[in-house]
């Protein structure tokens, strides 16, 4: 099976922490030149430099960028393009903050969309072009089992996945004569801050213990337990992989079973 990504430069979005992380070191220990993205430049800049490094010629780097203000990330993905060629893009952003659909504000839905819908687009338009050029293209979005059951207590993040699903399964389509992939990657509960960010929010409103609240979401897994990190990558790195050429938009649930529909 081929996974030696030697040669290809991969750009990891939300790469400061959680799965956006686990994604760049998967990808580097398979030989990938990896930029990190996210918000924070100096954990970033740490973060680069401690990167897996399977051979001599690797070049890490990093892009501090809002995923809210697309402006600003285009310009600073145009700059890096121009410099060398995006082959595989992770986007991965944490998601929005817990709550119910109903009373939901206009703006959360609109924060939301932009931060992964729109951000999402505005780094493919950047990067295809790289793509199609090099004859090697991978788009991974990392979004969430809400796309194929919704999960209660998080409405607004419901919504947005659902549209960045069908936003991929129709870029996929365009993209498949170029012979570039567009794939989803669905955590189930993976142990990240946004995960204790759910766990925090079920238990204020339940009024039970966090270790309650959780030990109640991991019996919802028929494997008994919250993925890691790397077990999400593991998944996103395939589907990165020459190994994956003939994939191209499906919905991956990576989730220890907890999915109950086909």
């Amino acid at each position: 099976m081929q996974l030696d990504l030697t040669g290809h430069h991969a750009l990891v979005g939300g790469a400061s922490q959680g799965i956006g992380l686990a994604c760049a070191i998967e990808l580097a220990a398979l030989g990938a030149d990896v930029t990190l993205l996210a918000r924070r430049a100096e954990v970033l800049e740490s973060l680069a430099g401690q990167l897996p490094r399977a051979h001599a010629a690797q070049r890490h780097g990093w892009l501090a960028a809002d995923a809210g203000d697309t402006a600003d990330l285009r310009a600073k993905v145009d700059a890096l393009v121009a410099e060398r060629a995006v082959h595989v893009l992770v986007n991965n952003s944490g998601g929005p903050p817990p709550g119910t659909v109903r009373g939901a504000r206009e703006d959360a839905f609109l924060a939301a969309f932009r931060a992964h819908l729109l951000a999402n687009q505005t780094l493919a338009e950047a990067v295809i072009p790289g793509m199609i050029a090099a004859g090697y293209g991978r788009i991974v979005n990392v979004i969430s089992t809400s796309v194929k059951e919704p999960i209660p207590g998080i409405g607004v993040s419901n919504v947005t996945r659902g549209a960045v699903a069908s936003w991929a399964k129709t870029l996929a389509r365009e993209l498949a004569p170029h012979g570039i992939t567009v794939n989803n990657v669905l955590p189930g509960s993976t142990r990240t801050p946004r995960i204790e960010q759910i766990i925090a929010a079920r238990a204020s409103k339940s009024g039970g213990s966090i270790g309650t609240v959780a030990a109640e979401m991991e019996s919802e897994v028929p494997m008994g337990r919250f993925a890691e990190p790397a077990e999400i990558a593991a998944a996103v790195a395939f589907l990165a992989s020459p190994a994956a050429s003939y994939i191209t938009g499906i919905n991956l649930p990576v989730d220890g079973g907890r999915t109950r529909s086909l």
